[in-house]
């Protein structure tokens, strides 16, 4: 199967195949072979395809934590509230391929020197590592609402970088990818190889992700003062 980009989104409008198309760091438009062979994973592979209308991720693969939002404490606001101002998380109506819901958040990012805002689950709860080094990365499809700012950082906390690893003097500087959403859904596939830390902060710097420690998946906005109404379904590993 052939992949191919649209020239303003940097990934694949396809599905999982073997030259997978993926959003590389440094935001080029570019069709990149994934080794080993990206494949579909079987039923325990899914993260959470939202049609079940909770909070919870799948029950699969020994998993089973929560969805929840975040936001920073200069200024910016968030929708669902986040759960520690008391808010609960849920989906929305309308999600990918014709499905009946999706998880959104929404709201506005501050003008502060530190600013975001984010949604996010973790694998297991309580929180706490997952082994995920069977798998080659993850996939979603995502987009954004008319208005909305585009630019997206997927995050896949582990425990070189979450405080709870209990390795980071200078933590939550996750590897991930920034992305460029558009407005129609669109499938995403990274894989974990490919990830990167931002440049310039966080201690240490180790130089890959370790899935066998990994905690769960942040999306998160951080541009000033835009306005934002980001979408996510149907969030799998891939395999190898």
């Amino acid at each position: 199967m052939k992949c191919t980009t649209n020239p303003i989104l940097w990934v694949a409008l396809c599905g999982l195949c073997a030259s997978a198309c993926i959003a590389p760091p440094d935001g080029k438009t570019e069709t990149t072979s994934v080794e080993p062979t990206v494949t579909s994973c079987d039923a325990s592979g899914l993260i959470d395809d939202a049609e079940d209308n909770d909070n919870q991720t799948a029950n699969a693969g020994n998993r089973g934590g929560y969805w929840y939002t975040y936001v920073d404490k200069a200024g910016s606001s968030v929708s669902p509230t986040a759960g520690d101002q008391g808010g609960t998380f849920s989906m929305v109506e309308g999600g990918s391929n014709g499905s009946r819901y999706a998880a959104n958040v929404k709201g506005e990012i501050g003008k502060a020197d530190t600013v975001y805002a984010g949604m996010a689950f973790n694998f297991v709860d309580p929180k706490g590592a997952y082994d995920a080094s069977r798998y080659a990365g993850i996939t979603f499809f995502a987009k954004r609402a008319q208005g909305s700012t585009a630019k997206l950082r997927v995050k896949v906390p582990d425990a070189q970088t979450d405080p709870t690893g209990g390795t980071c003097s200078e933590c939550f500087n996750d590897f991930g990818f920034d992305l460029e959403l558009g407005t129609e859904w669109t499938r995403y596939v990274l894989p974990f190889e490919k990830m990167r830390q931002m440049e310039g902060w966080g201690a240490p710097r180790p130089s890959r992700i370790d899935p066998s420690k990994i905690y769960g998946v942040q999306f998160q906005i951080g541009e000033k003062g835009a306005s934002y109404d980001i979408s996510v379904d149907d969030v799998a590993f891939v395999c190898r």
